[in-house]
């Protein structure tokens, strides 16, 4: 029996999604001019933000499994998004007081991986609500809110960052402290007032190395997830290392003089990046439900890359904001169609009753690019002298090799509903 498209449940998850946005947002917008006051060294700081990566490349994929199989009263996936906003909402605060403490590089550390720990505590369960809740026809409509409310999230969290920044410093709570209200009402909100619905009948349940194996052995899996990899690995070479990419280009050096002078563009950056997104979100849900998954997923990654390689030859301040705000919607629409894709894949394969373990591979994904950018970006970068240019060409042609295995996807076509 078709479901009802709703709502609710569609507003309460992109509730949930500006909320980890904030999250997310805050780890980008700060951690890199924090630690620059801690080292120079870009192999260093990158190898420490990596640890997102890390922790995402386990967390997700082993509770996303669990959590398909958990028997409550309170759900499958709601237990942990309560949990993980209550743990997420205290790492953030945990940040703040570890730098304005004078806490050891090891010990600010720690605490950034307490938040990405919290943070991916609940990331695949937050992701398989979506294809839970709305039927393969509707879910691009609905990733097209919830795309939209994310990067919102993003954009509040950097334009008021941005604002605080330049009138109070960098050191602020503001912004610590709000993300940390948002984070534990988002997750309070979905666990009183989001109810799944009621858990499929699992008759053959695969074994956590069975779901690993079935991935690579079901070619279109493996083909999307290998995509998503490489163009998340081009997202995270700009994301991680954008203060550094600023200061180089306009200031000629990426020292912590350098990098604090341009704090508070990069957060405006950010936040313009952010309203590209939303831009391209809406479309890009929307195009994926109409004229095709393998042609939506193309059309935005080739928006997204084309001003990544125009970056290498860029120098003015202007010109920054012009080729980031062209990425951004072929972002917002590459990400938009994209999301749902994993969802298809498994009714398409009738395994809808596994969506946490093979979002929690979808999140995985997203963190291997977040583990390799950081450490091989940050050694391309010292290798090159200093050069954070280097990284936008390299960044296209990753996204440029991906866009061959999207359209090779033969199972990915369903019918126009």
């Amino acid at each position: 029996m078709e479901r009802k498209f709703n709502w609710g449940v569609v507003l309460g998850l992109a509730l949930l999604g500006f909320s980890r946005s904030m999250g997310w947002a805050l780890n980008k917008g700060f951690s890199f001019p924090l630690l620059s006051d801690y080292t120079s060294s870009a192999f260093v700081k990158g190898s420490i933000l990596a640890l997102e990566g890390f922790i995402g490349l386990i967390i997700p994929p082993l509770l996303g499994y669990y959590s398909d199989t958990l028997k409550s009263r309170h759900g499958r996936r709601r237990p942990f998004i309560f949990i993980g906003g209550i743990l997420a909402a205290l790492a953030t605060l945990m940040i703040w007081t570890a730098y304005r403490m004078g806490a050891p590089l090891w010990a600010f550390a720690l605490t950034l991986g307490f938040l990405y720990f919290s943070l991916h505590l609940y990331t695949a369960q937050f992701r398989a609500l979506m294809p839970d809740t709305v039927e393969s026809g509707q879910r691009g409509k609905a990733s097209g809110v919830i795309t939209l409310l994310e990067w919102a999230g993003n954009l509040f969290l950097f334009g008021l960052g941005g604002f605080l920044v330049a009138k109070y410093g960098k050191d602020y709570i503001g912004p610590f402290g709000l993300t940390a209200l948002f984070l534990f009402i988002a997750a309070a909100f979905v666990y009183h007032k989001v109810r799944e619905p009621e858990a499929p009948e699992i008759k053959e349940n695969e074994s956590l190395s069975g779901y690993v194996k079935s991935i690579f052995a079901t070619k279109d899996f493996l083909k999307f997830y290998t995509a998503q990899i490489l163009w998340w690995m081009s997202f995270e070479f700009i994301a991680i290392f954008l203060y550094g990419i600023i200061a180089f280009i306009l200031k000629g050096s990426a020292t912590p003089e350098n990098i604090d002078a341009v704090t508070s563009m990069g957060l405006y950056l950010m936040a313009l990046f952010n309203v590209a997104v939303l831009v391209g979100s809406l479309p890009g849900g929307y195009i994926y439900d109409r004229v095709g998954r393998r042609l939506s997923i193309i059309i935005g990654g080739f928006i997204f890359a084309l001003p990544l390689l125009w970056g290498w030859f860029i120098h003015t301040e202007a010109q920054i904001y012009l080729a980031l705000f062209m990425a951004g919607i072929g972002w917002g629409a590459l990400i938009a169609a994209s999301y749902p894709v994993v969802g298809d894949l498994l009714t398409k394969f009738e395994k809808e009753a596994f969506t946490g373990r093979y979002y929690g591979v979808y999140e995985a994904t997203k963190s291997i690019p977040v583990l390799l950018a950081g450490t091989v970006g940050g050694a391309i970068v010292d290798l090159a002298g200093g050069n954070y240019r280097i990284l936008f060409p390299i960044g296209a042609i990753l996204v440029f090799l991906a866009m061959p295995l999207i359209w090779s996807m033969k199972e990915l076509e369903v019918r126009r509903e």
